[in-house]
């Protein structure tokens, strides 16, 4: 089936049209037709399957539909989302694919001024995308009114339960009517997740979209096992076979985002970092130049992991595995978006043996080594001696970066 078949408005096919969606995703495939009915919606599917999608567009069309009837005015939508990342990005897919409708989307978040949030609130919106915090803080203002929301979405459902979220989820439920349409979607299920869903849906259609191998099948990824000191030289070899490709690093926390950043800037590689000290600001700024290839490598911890579609990254690099077995899948995810193909990387240290063997036991699979021999190695190694007295002044100064950076959180850690 192609989307010019569905009986969605005309505005709607046109934008599709124009973005290149010819036919469904599977979870838009299943998800569409439900949500057009005005049914509870509880869905389950892997990352990069198309899920933002999967509610915009039936969303989008309800939307514009009533407000041809002139219906009361007034925030008809809520999108809950876990990240400010995430609440951008779905802003974006309401907008590109509601272009010429007559729905106003439009995206509040904590980190930023709240002054031009509320100027444009105060001019009517139909669909807010929000984050939990700077909500409720415009809500006790009275600058949200959630009386006439229609329709509510929850999305990363998983990992807004992960971020301590279950909360603001209910709480939000008091200022809503009663008679709402509840859609939830999740990349997961547990039993947590199932109590929350059940919990806010009414006989909701399940729809659950689980291949065997929770990694899409155009994602190319492996192991390779490298010294936790070696790292940094095999980062520099991939990215200096891959010039122009976009890639993406995860490590494991702040600090060691900006201790890899600056050892590939004593070797004339330039990067960007992106974690939670980082102002709102410059986080978007970041993206930004990452999304339009003014940077082409990205050092990030686990906040970019989740739900953010960053277009055309060619390459992940995983410098460290993840603390959660799950968010392996949510990393390798960044690339190999939809239809196209992408791959994947792992650096494992002797000391993360045990953190692959909880990947591999989740992923129900191994993931493929990437054999590495000692003349590869060693010549992976070589390739940086030239610079070796950098490296050395360059880890000093970073040892000294880390030291202070650690006080400062101790010191944080005691006001609170």
């Amino acid at each position: 089936m192609k989307f010019e078949e569905y009986r969605i408005a005309p505005e709607i096919k046109r934008n599709l049209e124009e973005l290149g969606f010819k036919r469904p995703t599977d979870i838009q495939y299943k998800s569409i037709p439900p949500i057009l009915k005005g049914e509870d919606v509880l869905a389950i599917a892997q990352t990069g399957t198309g899920k933002t999608a999967a509610f915009a567009i039936p969303v989008l069309h309800l939307l514009h539909a009533r407000k041809s009837s002139a219906r009361t005015g007034g925030i008809k939508c809520v999108v809950m989302v876990p990240t400010r990342e995430l609440a951008l990005q779905i802003t974006e897919v309401f907008d590109k694919i509601g272009s010429h409708t007559r729905v106003k989307t439009f995206c509040v978040f904590g980190g930023v001024e709240q002054g031009p949030q509320i100027a444009r609130l105060e001019k009517g919106i139909d669909v807010l995308v929000t984050t939990p915090g700077r909500m409720f803080d415009l809500v006790s203002q009275g600058y949200i009114k959630l009386e006439h929301v229609e329709i509510l979405i929850l999305d990363e459902a998983d990992h807004m339960l992960d971020l301590g979220f279950i909360r603001d989820i209910r709480d939000l439920i008091k200022f809503l009517p009663r008679k709402r349409q509840t859609l939830f979607f999740s990349a997961t299920i547990n039993d947590h997740i199932k109590e929350l869903a059940y919990s806010l849906v009414t006989r909701a259609i399940r729809i659950q979209i689980s291949p065997k191998d929770p990694v899409a099948k155009n994602i190319n990824h492996s192991v390779a096992f490298i010294a936790m000191d070696d790292k940094r030289f095999f980062l520099e070899r991939v990215i200096r076979e891959n010039p122009d490709s976009k890639i993406l690093v995860f490590v494991r926390t702040k600090v060691r985002a900006e201790r890899v950043s600056k050892a590939m800037e004593r070797v004339e590689i330039v990067t960007q970092t992106i974690h939670g000290d980082k102002e709102q600001q410059d986080r978007l700024e970041v993206m930004n130049q990452f999304r339009t290839g003014a940077v082409k490598v990205l050092i990030a911890t686990d906040v970019s992991a989740r739900g953010i579609d960053i277009p055309d990254v060619d390459y992940v690099v995983n410098y460290d595995l993840p603390d959660v077995a799950e968010n392996y899948v949510h990393r390798v995810g960044r690339t190999g978006r939809g239809t196209k193909k992408g791959l994947a990387v792992s650096f494992c240290s002797p000391e993360e043996k045990d953190v692959l063997a909880e990947i591999e036991k989740f992923l129900d699979k191994p993931i493929k080594v990437l054999d590495i021999d000692k003349a590869e190695y060693a010549e992976t190694l070589d390739l940086t001696s030239e610079v070796g007295d950098k490296w050395n002044a360059t880890m000093l100064e970073i040892e000294k970066a880390e030291k202070w950076m650690r006080k400062k959180e101790k010191g944080k850690g005691k006001k609170k």
